[in-house]
C-alpha cells in the first residue's frame, strides 16, 4: 500500500477537500440539500429538542463536522438513483480517489479478474445493487470493473468499534466508530442518506460516495444496525468465491435488512442466517428493553449470538474486530478502554451524549476513525454522524 504521506496521496486528499463539495460556512451538513435539490428534511418525524441538539453539536468537538445529508428515492430507477447525490460532487476528483483506493487495496490479480469478468459478474450480483453500480460507474465515467472494485474495496471496513447499550429506563442506544486506512480522503466522501418512498423515510444510513452498501443504518422506530469486519486474511478470495454463489456482501445485507425487516426479531433472523460473502460482526439495537445483540457471522450463519442481559448487569455490549470470547491483541485493544469508559459512566448516566464521549476516548477514537454515528431507533430524529478530524 502506498504510504499515506506520499506526495500523490496528499495531492488527492487536498483536492478532495478543496473541490469535491462546497466547504466552509456553506458546506451541506444536517441542513444539506435533498435529492431534488431542496432542503433535506426528516420527513414525518419530530425534531429533537434544542438541548439534545446542543449536546450532540459537532462544534463541541473541535474540528469535527456533520457530513452532507441527502435523500435517495427508492421510487427512482436504480440506475438513476444516485445521480441527484453525485451532482453535488466533482466527478473527476471522485474518480481519482476511487482509482487510487482500488490500486492500493486490491491485489493486482483481483483487479485483473474483475476487469476481465466485470460484465459476467454483473449478471450474478443481486439487484438493485448491480444496476446501482452500473449507474454510478456511468455517472463517474468509471469502467464497470472499477465500479465493482470500489464497492468490494469498501467492504474491507476494518478496525471499527460498535456499542449497544440499555439505560435504566429501558432505552436502547447504539453508537459506532468506523475506521479505515484511507481516512483522510473518506472523510470528504462521507454522507448521511435518507432512503425515501411515498414521502416517508424508509431507512437512514451513513456511507461513502460511490459505495452502494451501508455499514451503519437505522429503520425508524424499529431497529439500528452497524457492521464490523471480522478479520479474514483471505478476504478477496472469499468474496470472489461467494459472489459466484450469488451471496451478497455484508453491507448489502444491511441495506436489505433495513428495507425488508419489520422489527428487531425479523432483523436478527435475517442478519444471522442469510448467506454472505465475508465474515462480519453485526451489532443490532431495537426499541424495547433487552433488544440489543452482537451477531458473530461466518459465510453461512451465526458463530455466536450475544444479547444484552441487563437484569444480570450486562447492560452493554462492545464489539471491535475480534471475537468477544477471545482477548483482543495488545497492539489493537480498543475493547478494554471502551469497557472502562462505559463502567465509569454507569447505566444511570448513559445516553447519546455520554456514548459520544465514550467513542471519543483514545484509542477507541484514533487517526483512522472516519466517522462516529449515534442512533436510537425509538427516537429516530436523533440519528447523528460526526466526521472525525
Amino acid at each position: 500500500m502506498e504510504p499515506r504521506n506520499s506526495t500523490k496521496w496528499d495531492e488527492l486528499v487536498g483536492a478532495s477537500r478543496a473541490g469535491l463539495i462546497e466547504q466552509g460556512e456553506n458546506r451541506p451538513g444536517l441542513q444539506s440539500m435533498g435529492s431534488s435539490g431542496s432542503k433535506c428534511q426528516l420527513l414525518g418525524e419530530s425534531e429533537p429538542s434544542a438541548e439534545m441538539n446542543q449536546s450532540l453539536d459537532s462544534s463541541r468537538w473541535q474540528g469535527d463536522f456533520s457530513p452532507p445529508r441527502f435523500n435517495v428515492s427508492l421510487e427512482v430507477p436504480a440506475e438513476q438513483r444516485w445521480e441527484p447525490v453525485l451532482k453535488h460532487y466533482d466527478a473527476a476528483q471522485l474518480r481519482k480517489i476511487m482509482q487510487h483506493v482500488i490500486g492500493s487495496i486490491a491485489p493486482k490479480w483481483v483487479v485483473s479478474i474483475i476487469e476481465l469478468l466485470a460484465h459476467q459478474l454483473s449478471w450474478i450480483l443481486p439487484q438493485p445493487y448491480e444496476t446501482e453500480i452500473q449507474g454510478l460507474s456511468k455517472a463517474l465515467d468509471l469502467s464497470l470493473g472499477e465500479g465493482l472494485l470500489i464497492n468490494l474495496a469498501y467492504e474491507l471496513s476494518s478496525f471499527c468499534t460498535s456499542i449497544v447499550v440499555q439505560d435504566t429506563k429501558g432505552n436502547i442506544y447504539h453508537g459506532r466508530n468506523l475506521d479505515y486506512a484511507f481516512s483522510d480522503a473518506l472523510r470528504s466522501l462521507t454522507v448521511d442518506l435518507q432512503f425515501v418512498k411515498n414521502g416517508q423515510i424508509v431507512y437512514t444510513g451513513t456511507t461513502f460516495i460511490g459505495f452502494v452498501g451501508l455499514w451503519t443504518g437505522q429503520r425508524p422506530n424499529k431497529f439500528t444496525i452497524s457492521g464490523n469486519a471480522r478479520v479474514n486474511r483471505d478476504w478477496w478470495r472469499t468474496v470472489i468465491a461467494a459472489l459466484f454463489k450469488r451471496s451478497p456482501p455484508p453491507s448489502w445485507l444491511i441495506r436489505d435488512t433495513l428495507l425488508e425487516a419489520g422489527d428487531f426479531q425479523a432483523a436478527l433472523k435475517k442478519l444471522a442466517y442469510s448467506p454472505i460473502t465475508a465474515d462480519v460482526y453485526y451489532i443490532l439495537g431495537g426499541v424495547r428493553p433487552t433488544e440489543g445483540v452482537i451477531i458473530t457471522r461466518n459465510l453461512s450463519g451465526p458463530v455466536d449470538i450475544w444479547p444484552l442481559i441487563p437484569m444480570n448487569g450486562q447492560w452493554y455490549r462492545v464489539e471491535t474486530n475480534y471475537d468477544h470470547w477471545k482477548n483482543p491483541p495488545p497492539f489493537d485493544d480498543r475493547r478494554t478502554p471502551a469497557m472502562h469508559a462505559l463502567n465509569a459512566t454507569g447505566q444511570n448516566n448513559i445516553n447519546l451524549h455520554a456514548l459520544l464521549k465514550i467513542l471519543t476516548v483514545k484509542p477507541v477514537l484514533n487517526k483512522s476513525t472516519v466517522y462516529t454515528t449515534l442512533m436510537c431507533a425509538a427516537q429516530p430524529y436523533y440519528y447523528r454522524t460526526l466526521v472525525r478530524t
